[in-house]
């Protein structure tokens, strides 16, 4: 376990800050900012905890330790330190296979909305599939752990089965009619 007695370092106050393995960045970097959005995913993948219960819950509670464990990936350039690895991957895989069997057919695109919870996954699936591009982004230039790419990609997958799940199983999803206000 990380133990913190302080909360503020003063280390960040000239615009730098420290990766996982000591060197010192602009707080604007790449790897920064896609470790700063993993954290905006698992703020709103928090709130939407708020909407949900029993399994769906627990679910998300998981997703949260692992955007830590992604965080903490991303945070360390090279080699060592904690890394996400393939279990993890195929964990969301079975979840997202389990979800999707009790799922109404798709006829169209789902809008975010429905349920107050199916909505609040969407806008945590939005954060994610940003933090996507930004660790994609930051793997043609820096090297990146592959399943920390195929994480996030599954996970933006598992958010939006989940937002289907919460909505009576796709009963009440709000779905894209083509051209309806022309």
């Amino acid at each position: 376990m990380v133990r913190l007695t302080r909360i503020y370092t003063r280390g960040g106050d000239k615009g730098k800050t420290s990766l996982g393995d000591g060197s010192r960045v602009a707080k604007d970097d790449a790897r920064v900012a896609a470790y700063g959005t993993v954290d905006e995913a698992n703020a709103a993948i928090g709130v939407a905890r708020l909407h949900v219960a029993g399994d769906d819950d627990a679910m998300l509670a998981r997703v949260q330790n692992d955007l830590f464990d992604l965080g903490a990936d991303l945070c360390r350039p090279g080699e060592g330190g904690l890394r996400v690895v393939e279990a993890q991957v195929t964990r969301l895989e079975a979840e997202i296979d389990a979800m999707n069997e009790a799922l109404r057919p798709l006829d169209s695109f789902v809008l975010p909305g429905g349920t107050a919870a199916a909505a609040h996954l969407h806008v945590a699936r939005g954060v994610v599939r940003r933090a996507e591009r930004l660790i994609v982004a930051l793997g043609a230039t820096q090297p990146v752990n592959a399943f920390a790419v195929a994480y996030v990609n599954r996970l933006s997958d598992h958010l939006f089965v989940l937002a289907r799940r919460v909505n009576d199983n796709g009963a009440r999803d709000v779905l894209w009619v083509p051209g309806a206000n022309r």
